[in-house]
C-alpha cells in the first residue's frame, strides 16, 4: 500500500490494477474534487457530477449548474450510483478521464 499524499482514508481491499493510486504506480497532482457518482456503468469508470452557484451580474443572483467529470474507478474501491466521492486530478488516462476517484464518503 502506498501513501498518496492527500489524508484520505485507504481502502480495505486489495486490487492489482496499475492505475490505483493506493497499489499502482498512479501519481495524484492538481484539483480535488467532491461530487456525487452518477453512473458507474462503465468498466473502471464513474461520472462524478459536481454542483457549483455560477452569479448572474445582470439579475444580481446566483443560477445552480452542474458539470459532470469522467474518473477512474479503482475496483478496491466499492461505489454504487448515488455516493458522494472524492476525485483527485492525474495524469490524462483516456480521451475524457484525467481524475481517479480516491475516497467514497462515509468511509
Amino acid at each position: 500500500m502506498r501513501r498518496i499524499g492527500i489524508d484520505v482514508e485507504p481502502p480495505k481491499r486489495s486490487c492489482t490494477d496499475a492505475l490505483c493510486p493506493f497499489h499502482g504506480k498512479l501519481s495524484i497532482r492538481g484539483k480535488l474534487i467532491k461530487g456525487k457518482a452518477v453512473s458507474v456503468k462503465a468498466k473502471n469508470t464513474a461520472v462524478v457530477e459536481k454542483e457549483y452557484l455560477h452569479y448572474i451580474k445582470k439579475f444580481m443572483r446566483y443560477e445552480r449548474r452542474r458539470s459532470r467529470i469522467h474518473a477512474h474507478l479503482p475496483p478496491c474501491l466499492d461505489v454504487k450510483e448515488g455516493d458522494i466521492v472524492q476525485i483527485a486530478e492525474c495524469r490524462p488516462l483516456a480521451k475524457s478521464v484525467a481524475f481517479v476517484v480516491i475516497s467514497k464518503e462515509g468511509e
